[in-house]
């Protein structure tokens, strides 16, 4: 009986361990044949369709999942307030990363980096410097060498010696385009003189068409936005009054093309897809502030400004990019 008993107890041990060993095996091949990577962006108020950071983050992802293989999503943001109720829908969605674009997520990915900490996360335009999370990268510009060679051009091309800049909610992003548009206007024309105005908001066109009909009756005859939808409004006046207009971001010369002469680009989608490459790749770089800038590329005029800038000017411009490039000379950032 004894016997019996135990030779049971063993065949009941084999059977646990066999079962346990199919339980491993089954892991083991989930890990090894992974799912695809899958990422979604948390969008800043302006939207998916805003012709400005938030387009060009998705177009970033959309060439992601057309190279790389990746699964890609977003959820707008209608609100401020919508930001942490997105981020915690985008984690219990299972992403491998969670990309919130713009600086007023920051305080939003911080604290959801901090509640999962196994969660990796990336910020568009906001950086928390040496005390960045380990599972967070920051993808950050040097916004104010875009401002600096739009505002050369705006510097050379303005017939008036008046010239504007419309900047959205104030803060460190917009004030660097700021600080780098005026010093190129300065350096390119010192008898030129910038026109400055906050809309206090990203989204009201309404209020980007106001303050640019008032900088032209004044006698601007460039205007520099950059501010989302309010700048859309301002190219929309500079479009009916037949004068020119700067975009920003990404190249906004389709939205108006005898208006729009230039574009402040800054190629967010660039540093979207890097880090979902090194994501892909396992090369994940938690921790770390990254800046691009005119050394790679990854700022400058846009590839249209050819169409309605003389080429002595993009020449100009062109010699002045060296300059930054080599150190010899150093934008200023506000």
């Amino acid at each position: 009986m004894k016997f019996k008993k135990i030779l049971c107890l063993i065949m009941v041990a084999m059977v646990s361990s066999l079962a346990l060993v199919g339980c491993t095996g089954n892991k083991s091949n989930d890990a090894k044949n992974n799912d695809k990577v899958k990422v979604t962006m948390i969008t800043g108020v302006g939207g998916i369709n805003d012709r400005s950071f938030n387009q060009s983050s998705w177009e970033g992802l959309q060439k992601a999942k057309k190279d790389l293989g990746v699964e890609v999503g977003y959820i707008e943001s209608n609100q401020d307030s919508e930001y942490t109720a997105n981020i915690e829908t985008a984690v219990d969605d299972g992403n491998d990363l969670i990309i919130g674009v713009g600086f007023k997520l920051k305080d939003a990915i911080l604290a959801a980096a901090k509640n999962y900490p196994e969660q990796k996360f990336a910020i568009v335009d906001a950086d928390y410097g040496d005390k960045t999370p380990d599972n967070v990268t920051c993808i950050t510009f040097s916004e104010e060498q875009a401002g600096y060679v739009v505002g050369l051009v705006a510097g050379k091309m303005t017939k008036t010696n008046k010239v504007g800049f419309i900047g959205g909610i104030e803060g460190v992003v917009i004030k660097r385009f700021e600080s780098g548009y005026k010093a190129g206007v300065k350096e390119a024309n010192p008898n030129a003189k910038v026109i400055d105005q906050y809309a206090n908001t990203f989204t009201d066109s309404a209020k980007g068409k106001s303050i640019a009909q008032q900088m032209y009756s004044n006698g601007a005859d460039i205007i520099f936005s950059a501010a989302g939808d309010v700048g859309l409004g301002a190219i929309e006046v500079a479009k009916e009054q037949g004068k020119f207009a700067i975009g920003v971001d990404r190249d906004q010369n389709e939205v108006a093309p005898n208006t729009v002469i230039t574009s402040a680009m800054k190629k967010v989608n660039e540093g979207v897809y890097n880090t979902v490459k090194d994501l892909k790749d396992g090369k994940f770089d938690g921790g770390k502030v990254k800046v691009y800038g005119l050394e790679n590329d990854a700022v400058g005029l846009a590839p249209t400004t050819d169409k309605n800038v003389p080429k002595e000017v993009i020449d100009y411009v062109n010699e002045q990019v060296k300059k930054i490039v080599s150190g010899e000379v150093v934008v200023p950032k506000q």
